[in-house]
């Protein structure tokens, strides 16, 4: 399979996580995963787009990338804001921690993505932005 990839734009809006989540698993559709590989992918896309929304931009509609590229059998899907940043990329990723208890947020958003795909990298700078790396191989069958 030779590589392909697709890069969309949306508002940061909570009504987009559904649209992000399904756009990504069509995407992933030529890789033939199964239907659990694919309930863990829109899984893990829709934490990521969450986390953008709750608490990259913090009650401002701001713009989230979407892009996603296919590497033989290895899905890699970049999830990034151009929000307020993390302060503490390690801290914010202890299961449980969250900015935002009032909202009754969990703190488990990172620990989802983690459990779901192969490899999650957070990138983050305060006052700039957030880019979450997540990466999954799809086993041919």
């Amino acid at each position: 399979m030779q590589n392909n990839y697709v890069i969309f734009k949306i508002p940061s809006l909570s009504i987009n996580e559904s649209f992000a989540r399904s756009a990504v698993a069509a995407f992933c559709s030529i890789l033939n995963p199964t239907i659990g590989e694919i309930n863990d992918i829109k899984t893990a896309v829709s934490e990521a787009v969450t986390n953008a929304v709750i608490h990259g931009y913090e009650n401002i509609v701001g713009e989230i990338e979407i892009s996603c590229r296919i590497k033989g059998q290895v899905v890699e899907i970049i999830i990034e804001d151009y929000g307020c940043g993390i302060m503490d990329v390690e801290k914010a990723k202890e299961p449980l921690y969250t900015t935002k208890p009032e909202l009754e947020r969990s703190g488990m958003g990172f620990a989802v993505m983690e459990s779901y795909m192969d490899e999650v990298v957070v990138l983050s700078e305060k006052e700039v932005g957030t880019k979450v790396i997540m990466r999954k191989k799809i086993n041919e069958k």
